[in-house]
């Protein structure tokens, strides 16, 4: 039977050597080798071969998402799962974005890390249970912007959706403009825009239609 080789990717070395006992307990999986960062686990990934890669997203020298990037371009046959403390948002979609097909909490149980690694090894993807919450919540919210922007006769163009959003978060025209670096009187005309287009009168009723149709 050919074992699935793994690549450990982790700053601290007490949580490496007891992932690396509880894998090799496993008859179908074999650590081939330790990285402390993500620039050793570059190096390591081209002269080892892992088929999964456990990554950290958190560490010096070269964090797990810019690791994980660079090694899907160079090595795309590599299956990164990332392996966090952490599961907030910002985190949670850079991982998922740099490439990472799985996504796990340090503190699940080891019968689903060995059932990610597996499904990963197969092409699947795995997500741990709170993460799959997010990222559902995610597609749903923009399925439903995507929906909105149909909805209007004239959908709103990038820079009126950010002024959008920032007039939902209470800004006037000055602090707009600051915010984006524009003139204030070049955020009046967007705004005069944004009103016709949501078939609004006043600020206030654009921030609750935006709302109501899911825009912010």
């Amino acid at each position: 039977m050919s074992r699935i080789r793994l690549l450990l990717v982790d700053d601290q070395a007490l949580f490496r050597e007891g992932l690396r006992t509880l894998l090799e307990l496993r008859e179908d999986l074999e650590v081939v080798g330790e990285a402390t960062n993500g620039e050793e686990a570059l190096f390591m990934a081209a002269r080892l071969r892992p088929q999964v890669v456990l990554m950290d997203l958190r560490m010096p020298v070269l964090d797990g998402v810019e690791a994980t990037r660079r090694l899907r371009e160079s090595h795309p046959e590599c299956k990164v799962i990332a392996l966090t403390t952490f599961d907030d948002d910002e985190t949670v979609f850079d991982g998922l974005r740099a490439g990472a097909v799985g996504y796990l909490l340090k503190d699940a149980p080891s019968d689903t890390l060995v059932e990610a690694i597996r499904a990963t090894a197969r092409g699947e993807s795995f997500l741990h249970p709170s993460i799959a919450k997010k990222v559902l919540a995610e597609f749903t919210r923009l399925s439903n912007r995507s929906a909105a922007q149909s909805a209007l006769d004239e959908p709103l163009s990038e820079r009126e959706r950010e002024i959008l959003a920032l007039i939902g978060g209470g800004l006037s025209n000055k602090e707009i403009a600051g915010r984006l670096f524009l003139a204030e009187g070049t955020v009046k005309n967007h705004i005069t825009n944004i009103l016709g287009k949501l078939e609004v009168r006043d600020r206030t009723q654009a921030a609750l239609k935006a709302r109501e149709l899911g825009l912010i």
